[in-house]
């Protein structure tokens, strides 16, 4: 692998991370407040599709972004409806998500625009291009070191920054306290005085609003518009990170950038020979999916979720 490729591919791992990141975090903050969420594929996918619908509708990409934040925040409303007021069951309430937002975003799609499921390529002002600050600080003639640094759409940024907030948050406010007490003994938070009903829903409402970033960024960053299932998998992926960071922040940075890095691999080389035999592209395809499966068999034992996860919360009267 020489220079070029290797910058070409670290590139690459920033930008497929991003979506991966914003809901990494996302399910830190629900489960952190004890709400398993299985929907982070389905609110990412119904953002991606809002946010594209919003940029074709009014050509500008930040007003389909707030289309997919919208979209999201519904989305993550109805898993805190159904997980947290009406205390049903976590796990089904986010498969149910999931597989409704699939659904719906096919027959829209289809509806709507008559391609099959997919929105209208975007074009110019309608997409999410990368930042100027190479042309800021004079750097548009600069090296790939540079660009690899600089040349990045801002949600890069917002992802990556949002790694420190969330550390921030979690240890250094009474927010943070408050919302990892809430996941292990909602009832001491509850004697406290403090709502844990409040705290869930707003851990959720977080949530909501990271997978909205997510895909959007998708659909209007990654991609020139929203195609058919085009999470592929990120949700779950997101997921198989958290638990390999074991429910931290700065670990769940350096998960989600190896399974971008494995998906950039994939991308950039296709049949690899290596002498002996050539590796097939549904091999190198497949990677970051083998690598969830291991991390879910290898490590669903050993890292410890917070205690009171999954389990609706009674008022003791």
């Amino acid at each position: 692998m020489d220079y070029a490729s290797l910058i070409q591919i670290l590139d690459s791992t920033f930008r497929l991370s991003t979506p991966l990141l914003f809901a990494c975090l996302a399910g830190l903050y629900s489960e952190r407040a004890g709400i398993f969420d299985i929907g982070l594929e389905g609110k990412m996918l119904v953002a991606a599709f809002a946010a594209a619908c919003g940029a074709v509708l009014t050509g500008e990409a930040w007003l389909g972004l707030l289309f997919g934040l919208g979209a999201s925040l519904l989305f993550a409303g109805i898993h805190g409806l159904a997980s947290i007021t009406f205390r049903g069951n976590q796990l089904i309430s986010g498969v149910a998500i999931n597989f409704f937002a699939s659904g719906l975003t096919v027959v829209l799609g289809a509806s709507w625009f008559g391609l099959g499921g997919q929105t209208p390529a975007l074009q110019g002002a309608a997409r999410l291009e990368p930042t100027p600050l190479l042309d800021l600080f004079g750097l548009d003639d600069a090296g790939p070191l540079v660009k690899l640094v600089l040349g990045h759409g801002i949600l890069v940024y917002v992802a990556l920054l949002c790694v420190p907030l969330t550390w921030w948050l979690l240890y250094r406010t009474r927010f943070g306290l408050r919302l990892r007490a809430v996941g292990e003994n909602p009832a001491a938070v509850d004697t406290a005085g403090v709502s844990v009903t409040g705290l869930r829903y707003g851990a959720v409402m977080i949530t909501g609003v990271l997978c909205g970033l997510a895909g959007a960024y998708m659909s209007l960053g990654l991609s020139a518009g929203f195609l058919k299932e085009m999470t592929a998998g990120r949700g779950y992926i997101a997921l198989a990170a958290l638990i390999f960071a074991k429910w931290k922040p700065v670990p769940a940075l350096y998960a989600c950038l190896l399974f971008g890095f494995l998906d950039a691999i994939s991308i950039r080389y296709q049949n690899i020979d290596i002498g002996v035999f050539v590796i097939p592209v549904q091999f190198t395809q497949a990677l970051p999916y083998i690598l969830t499966v291991i991390i879910l068999a290898g490590f669903v034992g050993k890292a410890i979720p917070p205690r009171a996860g999954g389990e609706p919360y009674v008022k003791e009267r």
